[in-house]
């Protein structure tokens, strides 16, 4: 797992494996990314509130999954756009000093918070993307 992940982890009282294993079992559905016939990365949605359509996107990774960021910006936005199908709101925290995931989210269309949150010594940025819906069916 990349060293910013681990940090995060620790920071929000989770090993590695027992922040994975929690992701797999929280997650309405959770994938995994092989590069190479190797797991290198998981992500999915955890959904935090379905009555109010709020859903919490985590991944977690290996320094691998950014070595083909073509790749991974080709089939992030189709996954976004699933997640946004099951719970229209996403929000999350990233540690501000995860510059790289920082730039994946913004790139994916996340707004981040200007202020920052403190959990163990460790700042974080909150982040969301929400989808409007239009509640008059199109004709």
């Amino acid at each position: 797992m990349r060293d910013d992940d681990r940090i995060e982890c620790a920071a929000l009282g989770h090993g590695p494996k027992q922040a994975l294993r929690e992701g797999i079992v929280t997650s309405s559905f959770c994938l995994t990314v092989f590069v190479d016939g190797r797991a290198e990365a998981m992500f999915g949605l955890v959904v935090t509130n379905a009555l109010c359509g709020e859903g919490r996107p985590w991944m977690l990774g290996s320094d691998m999954i950014y070595a083909r960021p073509r790749a991974m910006l080709r089939i992030a936005p189709h996954v976004i756009a699933a997640m946004l199908d099951s719970t229209p709101r996403l929000t999350n925290l990233v540690a501000c000093r995860n510059s790289r995931a920082i730039r994946f989210l913004t790139r994916m269309g996340f707004a981040l918070a200007k202020e920052r949150i403190v959990h163990a010594g460790t700042e974080f940025f909150s982040f969301e993307l929400e989808q409007h819906r239009c509640a008059i069916p199109s004709v």
